[in-house]
């Protein structure tokens, strides 16, 4: 089998992932396994299946030998208070909102850890940060962008 591929994260926010093919076997012979053509990829959007769990792969492939996501309170906290404002950011401009931190790295921490975590911490964050900034709560289709625009950024 050929290399794995990496996963591609595009401007827009989306993942190009590689999926691999299912094994084939010849009709006649079923000994003979028929080799797969190579691994084709696949195009996910935020908020679609799979797609948070291919953003956390593709931030470990970025950086292979950092440390599992820990999440600080303070850390949470600066980076819920960063979502909001690039939320609510007309032009959703994540470099001044990057700036008012005090520690981005610990907030960028705290945002691999709520990815880790799947969907369900997403949206579980996503009302965190509604309640704790105000408005309603983000999707988690846009919680898990901004995430990724954040994370693009502090690296």
């Amino acid at each position: 089998m050929g290399p794995a591929m990496d996963i591609i994260r595009n401007d827009d926010g989306t993942l190009v992932v590689p999926v691999e093919p299912a094994r084939q076997h010849d009709d006649e012979d079923t000994e003979t396994v028929v080799a797969p053509p190579e691994p084709t990829t696949r195009l996910l959007h935020p908020g679609e299946g799979g797609y948070d769990e291919a953003l956390t792969q593709w931030d470990r492939e970025q950086n292979p030998d950092r440390e599992e996501a820990v999440s600080t309170r303070s850390g949470r906290q600066e980076a819920m208070q960063l979502v909001h404002a690039v939320a609510t950011s007309p032009d959703h401009d994540v470099a001044p909102a990057l700036e008012a931190l005090d520690d981005p790295a610990a907030s960028g921490e705290a945002l691999r850890h709520v990815l880790v975590g799947g969907e369900p911490s997403v949206k579980d964050f996503a009302a965190e940060v509604a309640e704790a900034e105000g408005g309603e709560p983000l999707s988690a289709h846009q919680t898990t962008k901004i995430i990724g625009e954040v994370l693009t950024q502090i690296d």
